[in-house]
């Protein structure tokens, strides 16, 4: 099995250099990620709950899909990617924001990401991968804060940072 890389970078997402995907949350360190929110004509937000089998944040509700740009490969190409492996469809991307955050998790694992959020439209249902997504719903973006705020145990770590970081530019954001 081939071991997965995550790209290094400085708060400025400089390249700094490669590094196997579970040492560098092991160390925590700073690397390149992005978030996908695909939305619908009734702009609600396509959410996955992670399949049971993920190392760390199993069975919890996040983004439409989230994970790392490899070596050479643009956010735009790495959400398309992930977008077809985990949720079985591709769709136009667009770029909207980055930011830095930094999550513990119990297991001693640390995302610690410079995270490209990309938002895109699509108005079927997905066909997802088993592997990576025990299920999907449709939400509104209010009813997704409303739920965030009284059920946070539901959400995975960088959802809930990713969303009350983003929430006011996602919500003006023009599908």
């Amino acid at each position: 099995m081939i071991k997965e890389h995550v790209v290094l970078v400085d708060k400025n997402d400089r390249q700094i250099g490669l590094m196997e995907k579970i040492e560098a949350h092991e160390k925590a360190l700073l690397h390149r990620a992005f978030s996908v929110f695909i939305f619908n004509d009734k702009r609600q937000l396509l959410l996955q709950q992670r399949a049971v089998e993920k190392y760390h944040s199993p069975l919890l509700w996040t983004n439409t899909c989230c994970s790392h740009q490899r070596d050479g490969e643009t956010s735009l190409q790495a959400g398309k990617r992930r977008l077809q492996e985990e949720m079985g469809f591709v769709c136009d991307l667009e770029e909207v924001f980055t930011f830095i955050y930094k999550a513990p998790f119990d297991n001693g694992l640390t995302e610690h990401e410079l995270d490209h959020v990309l938002v895109g439209k699509y108005n079927k249902n997905p066909l997802v991968n088993k592997e990576e997504v025990a299920n999907y719903k449709w939400m509104s973006l209010e009813a997704v804060k409303v739920d965030i705020e009284l059920h946070p145990e539901k959400y995975t770590a960088w959802f809930t940072i990713i969303f009350e970081e983003s929430y006011h530019r996602i919500s003006k954001y023009k599908i």
